[in-house]
């Protein structure tokens, strides 16, 4: 009778060593795969970067140094690996971008332009899409890392070859930043 008591406690070590594991690993395939949903969406916003900075090129002959800037930005972020540098590097790609739709505001025949409001619409759709992947992202990291750190699961985490998944951060506090928004010049319309 002890025999079979201690099979059955051994059995049921062993199928929660088993579950654990594998819950390890698919919260870790989870992680990877969230990854790759900010990274499908980074590709699609540095794919259109060259054809707005080419759409406003023209128009903006003597705003080269923020187009340069953005055009900077962008090699950055495309060479980034990891989340730390990548959110770095995203970070700038996003202040670059924003100096130069401020830029494009200035610019009536930009603004009046479709493709330049278009792709700047492609774009505000996508920063959306890389919001909600990021988001995504750092909530099943969070999951993984409180999995693997918590008791009992914590045992098997060895195991399982997980490690802390890097979360995706705010670095730079001019990204914190609200922007100011001033309305004090608009005229009202009759």
């Amino acid at each position: 009778m002890a025999l079979l008591i201690l099979l059955v406690i051994l059995a049921v070590i062993v199928l929660w060593i088993i579950a654990a594991y594998n819950g390890l690993i698919a919260l870790k395939n989870q992680v990877a795969n969230a990854w790759k949903q900010i990274d499908v969406q980074l590709k699609r916003r540095h794919d259109l970067i060259p054809n707005l900075v080419n759409t406003v090129k023209g128009a903006m002959d003597f705003e080269r140094s923020t187009l340069e800037a953005v055009i900077s930005a962008r090699t950055k972020a495309v060479s980034a690996s990891g989340v730390a540098q990548t959110a770095k590097a995203e970070g700038e790609l996003t202040q670059a971008l924003g100096r130069l739709f401020a830029l494009t505001e200035a610019y009536p025949d930009l603004k009046a332009t479709g493709n330049v409001a278009q792709l700047q619409e492609e774009l505000t759709s996508t920063e959306n899409k890389i919001g909600f992947a990021r988001q995504l992202y750092n909530d099943t990291a969070t999951q993984y890392n409180t999995k693997q750190a918590t008791f009992p699961t914590m045992l098997v985490a060895g195991l399982a070859k997980a490690t802390p998944a890097e979360l995706w951060e705010i670095t730079d506090d001019t990204e914190r930043a609200v922007p100011a928004v001033d309305l004090s010049s608009t005229k009202p319309t009759p």
